[in-house]
Order: C-alpha cells, then sequence, then structure tokens
C-alpha cells in the first residue's frame, strides 16, 4: 500500500512538474498588504461617471438605466495576499492547453448569436484560437473567449502544477488591487485621461499586449485595471452569474472603467470583452 502511494505521488510529481519553460510563463505577481480600503462610491463619483458617459456617447442611457447606482460604499478590511500584476495572457493559456488538452478560447456562430451582443460573429474571429495555437502575433495579449469555468479550471491547474493556491480574485480584492486603498476614481487618481489604458477613446477597438500603459498602474503596480478587457470575478450576482470589473476596449467616456463600476454576466459566456487574473493565497 505504502508503495502505491508514493507511485502516485511520483506520478504526480512528473505531471505537474514545474519545466524552466514553464516558469517563464507563470503569471508575474504583486503583493497587496493586509488592511481596509474605499470600495464603491459616493454621488459624486457616479455623477462625474455618468457625465463622461454623456460627452462620449451624446446620450444619458447609463444614467437612465442605472448603471453606476450599485456601487454601494465601504471600508472592508482584507488580509494580504498576492495578485497577478497582468490580465493571463494567451502565451500563458497556451501553457495550460497544451498540458491538460482543455478546450480552446472559441465560440461559435451559433453561440454567439444566442448571446444577443451588438458586435459581430465576424469581431470574434481575430481572438479564436485555432487547434492549441493562439491568434497569431497574440501572446502577449489578454486571452478572452472563455467562460467562468475555464478561467477557474486554468486556476486548478495552476494550483497542482505550482503546489501554491490560485483562485480568482473576490470584487473586493480586485478592486483593491485597482484602486488602492484611499477610494481613488481611476488606478491613478481622480481625473479620467485616455492616455492611460486601452479604451475606445484613444486606442484601436482591440485588445493589446499587457502592461503597455505603466502610467494607468495602481497605486500597488496593477496594470490594465481601467480599460483593455473586463475580468471575471469569483463573487457571485444571482443564478449561474458572476461580476465582471474593469472596463474594456470597447468602452469610451469612461464610467464602466472605474473600479468601482461593477456588472454580472453569465458564467457560461465566452466574450471578446472578459479575461481574468488570478489571486495566489498563501494558505496555513
Amino acid at each position: 500500500m505504502i508503495f502505491r502511494i508514493a507511485i502516485f505521488a511520483v506520478t504526480l510529481l512528473i505531471c505537474f512538474r514545474v519545466t524552466a519553460d514553464d516558469q517563464q510563463l507563470f503569471p508575474e505577481l504583486i503583493a497587496i498588504p493586509a488592511g481596509p480600503f474605499v470600495m464603491g462610491s459616493l454621488a459624486e463619483e457616479r455623477e462625474a461617471a455618468y457625465k463622461l458617459d454623456e460627452m462620449a456617447y451624446g446620450h444619458n442611457r447609463t444614467r437612465q438605466w442605472k448603471w453606476y447606482a450599485g456601487e454601494r460604499p465601504g471600508n472592508p478590511t482584507l488580509p494580504a495576499y498576492d495578485i497577478t500584476r497582468t490580465p493571463i495572457t494567451n502565451a500563458q493559456y497556451q501553457v495550460f492547453v497544451k498540458s491538460t488538452g482543455h478546450r480552446i478560447p472559441e465560440v461559435n456562430r451559433k453561440t454567439w448569436a444566442g448571446y444577443g451582443l451588438v458586435h459581430s460573429y465576424q469581431r470574434t474571429r481575430r481572438h479564436a484560437w485555432r487547434g492549441a495555437t493562439y491568434p497569431k502575433g497574440r501572446a502577449a495579449h489578454p486571452v478572452v473567449l472563455l467562460s467562468h469555468d475555464d478561467a477557474r479550471a486554468y486556476a486548478k491547474w495552476l494550483s497542482l502544477k505550482t503546489g501554491r493556491h490560485w483562485r480568482l480574485p473576490t470584487e473586493a480584492e480586485w478592486e483593491k488591487a485597482a484602486r488602492g486603498s484611499d477610494g481613488r476614481w481611476f488606478p491613478w487618481g481622480n481625473r479620467y485621461d485616455p492616455s492611460r489604458l486601452n479604451s475606445h477613446d484613444q486606442g484601436p477597438f482591440d485588445t493589446l499586449p499587457v502592461g503597455a500603459f505603466p502610467d494607468g498602474n495602481s497605486p500597488y503596480g496593477l496594470t490594465d485595471a481601467a480599460g483593455q478587457v473586463f475580468e471575471w470575478t469569483s463573487t457571485p450576482a444571482g443564478p449561474d452569474k458572476y461580476i465582471v470589473k474593469g472596463g474594456s476596449w470597447d468602452d469610451k467616456g469612461c464610467g464602466v472603467c472605474r473600479p468601482a463600476a461593477r456588472h454580472a454576466r453569465p458564467a457560461d459566456l465566452k466574450h471578446i470583452l472578459i479575461g481574468f487574473r488570478l489571486v495566489r493565497i498563501n494558505l496555513p
């Protein structure tokens, strides 16, 4: 019996050993200290966000639909944790796909039409993988077209691979890392600056390599926390839905790009606007 357990343990080590090549593609981490932070928004911030949207879009639909009304203010205290500096990239996700045979980031035409989104199916093709290979020239772009379960599967695999515990961040963990502890409206401060993020205001209307806007980093050094892609969190928002955070390359204004902004998406949605990053927890 002891011999069999030993053989099983050795097999696990062989299957999930960390090679030098793998190590280069593991996510870089930044440390978030323990302590309280300002979460959500007050009326002044929400009003400024609605005005940004109105100037950009020429209508007041986000105000009419009360997009930002659910940003309940608070001062939660979190323990220390580590979070990936950038969203997970295509190159990092490819290691997982090749190691496990997990399904690739892709969506078929019928499924996409069923989502009822404004983007055409043709626009998804530049993000879709072929076989176990990401689109040419997009190694450092955030991986998209994956469901909440896909992101969780990557975290589970990385936990086995490294012997450490990785998971999706909670909404609070994501927001603290993105804005710091002082309640600033954007990762860099209270004034919106379209040159500090990948949004539809000045961007190419597409994803870009992660970390391309260092002037838009949070106080802790988190990149791409405004614009680029929305990101899955582990915080539920009703049956089979989870909170996403961060804004995207499709947004302008950009009220929705504030760390306090939040909305829910179905867990099985595979969107060109949604990626993810992970936290690593040091278990006792």
